[in-house]
């Protein structure tokens, strides 16, 4: 042994390691020690893993949230992932905790150009096109209703696959509300949203729902006349042939970043969401077929638009011959740091409102306040409106108060106050007349 690497809670056994190599005359190999890669939101004990798994916290040490090499593969965390992170992140003999983020970050650097996009609704809703046979004549592109979509909008070395929209089609349910509010731009009854790819609109004109409240269905109707409005966001959707699949989206294994020594009751409840009933893009049946994928290698990644980074599971069984069996995903990462965006309260709606009404008030007022010239500026501004009584006729001073309301008349200092404020509308109508 030439050399050893070995954690900080070794230093104090390397006497008695040096002492033994003296006692037996053996080489004294050069030793050093390191700080643990501690990560936020996991533990690296071997001992509170062990009843992670024999609690069934995980399904095994091959769990997507385990903190092991398989269960960092499983989740799709590549080699290069991993070890370009442990280059930026250094070795230290500094006792500290690396965010979480950054290994995030790395992840989503090396996935961004090598993942084929495609199209997914994990909690999907039906939408049903009603104007469906005028909406092919609108369309008046080559392919009809078939679009070309880049695997990658930056690499075209990667290539790019078909999809056909059908006259009825899936979107997530996150794209959907039955109450519309000022700070959503999705889509909701009564309004229109854009379709990506297509590029029309899709108005929502009718919902079914079922017993509960719960939406089943949206009915719609296509628009990619010229003169439409343009909408505000495009959503993603799948078509009828889309391929149902089980995507697992996993979140921090525990609710704090750093657990305590009660690490078992502040593990997260909702580290793992399984969405069963999803559909994707049937263009994935490419690249997901169960021959591609093996426990001991890393498996095809892809981009669920909008959703994130996803890799096959191993417990896929798909087979793209006979499109046939379970198409399993688990995600890697989501495109941005997520900040848990909360449901806004009525309430808050309501403040919002107000903000953007008085906010379109005061525009209209400053764009009023720009048509006063000068000379009637204190005539007609609303905080100088009927203070005055007489006026300057004449000269540069044309327009400039003499006296008050009540015929008292204005001091020297006074008048000088209020032409340093006229020079300053001045100033603003210049500005606005470069505009």
């Amino acid at each position: 042994i030439d050399y050893s690497i070995c954690p900080l809670e070794f230093e104090t056994r390397r006497e008695p390691y040096y002492w033994i190599l003296w006692a037996l005359d053996l080489y004294r190999p050069k030793v050093y020690e390191m700080s643990r890669l501690n990560i936020e939101y996991t533990v690296l004990s071997k001992r509170r893993l062990l009843k992670l798994v024999n609690q069934k916290h995980v399904r095994g040490w091959d769990d997507p949230r385990m903190p092991t090499i398989s269960g960092l593969r499983r989740r799709g965390y590549t080699a290069q992932i991993l070890n370009s992170f442990c280059d930026d992140v250094g070795a230290t003999r500094a006792s500290n905790v690396v965010e979480m983020e950054k290994l995030h970050h790395t992840a989503r650097t090396h996935l961004a150009p090598t993942s084929r996009r495609v199209m997914a609704a994990l909690d999907p809703i039906k939408v049903t096109i009603t104007n469906w046979d005028e909406a092919v004549k609108q369309q008046e592109t080559e392919g009809g209703m078939t679009f070309e979509v880049p695997n990658s909008p930056t690499d075209e070395s990667l290539g790019s696959h078909t999809v056909t929209m059908t006259e009825v089609l899936y979107i997530d349910s996150s794209d959907f509300k039955l109450k519309d509010n000022p700070t959503y731009y999705g889509l909701a009854p009564n309004k229109a949203v854009g379709l990506k790819f297509h590029g029309g609109n899709l108005f929502c004109t009718d919902v079914v729902k079922q017993e509960g409240g719960k939406v089943v269905e949206i009915k719609g109707t296509l628009d990619k006349s010229p003169g439409r409005t343009k909408p505000k966001s495009f959503i993603t959707w799948v078509p009828s042939n889309g391929l149902p699949a089980e995507v697992r989206v996993y979140n921090h294994l525990f609710t704090v970043p750093e657990p305590t020594d009660r690490w078992e009751e502040e593990l997260n409840e909702n580290s793992e969401t399984i969405f069963s009933n999803a559909i994707v893009d049937p263009s994935v049946a490419e690249v997901c077929d169960k021959n591609h994928v093996d426990r001991w290698t890393s498996n095809p990644a892809v981009q669920f638009e909008r959703f994130g980074y996803f890799v096959v599971d191993t417990d896929t069984t798909f087979d793209s011959s006979s499109n046939s069996g379970v198409l399993v995903f688990n995600r890697t990462v989501s495109l941005k740091e997520e900040v848990g965006k909360k449901e806004l309260s009525d309430e808050e709606i309501k403040a919002i409102e107000e903000r953007r009404e008085k906010s379109k008030k005061d525009k209209e007022a400053k764009e009023a306040r720009l048509q006063i010239s000068p000379e009637d500026f204190f005539k007609l501004v609303p905080e100088h409106a009927g203070k005055y009584s007489k006026y300057k006729e004449d000269g540069k001073d044309k327009g400039l108060p003499t006296h008050l309301a009540d015929g008292t008349e204005l001091t020297k200092s006074a008048m000088k106050k209020l032409e340093k404020e006229r020079q300053k509308h001045v100033k603003a109508l210049m500005k606005a007349a470069k505009k």
